[in-house]
């Protein structure tokens, strides 16, 4: 991963981890159910953009490397394995 991406991605995930705090306390404190959810579909919003983040460096480095390699099975390797990952990541 490089540098600045996992910089960026370490900063964003301090604060997710800051919000899932927050949930529970809210929790904890019996808060109203709906502001509840909506602070899970913000936390749940903010991972899909750590994950987007991490998949777009991905691309960017690994898979353009096989690709640049000419290794016919790394780049299939290397395209099955962000495929799968897609696939998981729309469940």
């Amino acid at each position: 991963m490089r540098t600045e991406i996992k910089s960026s991605c370490l900063k964003r995930l301090k604060r997710i981890e800051g919000q899932i705090r927050g949930l529970a306390g809210m929790v904890e404190e019996d808060r109203y159910c709906i502001d509840i959810v909506t602070q899970i579909a913000a936390a749940r919003a903010a991972l899909r953009r750590v994950e987007e983040e991490v998949l777009r460096d991905h691309v960017a480095h690994c898979v353009e490397h096989a690709i640049s390699s000419g290794d016919k099975a790394e780049q299939r390797r290397k395209i099955s394995e962000l495929m799968d990952v897609i696939s998981r990541a729309e469940r």
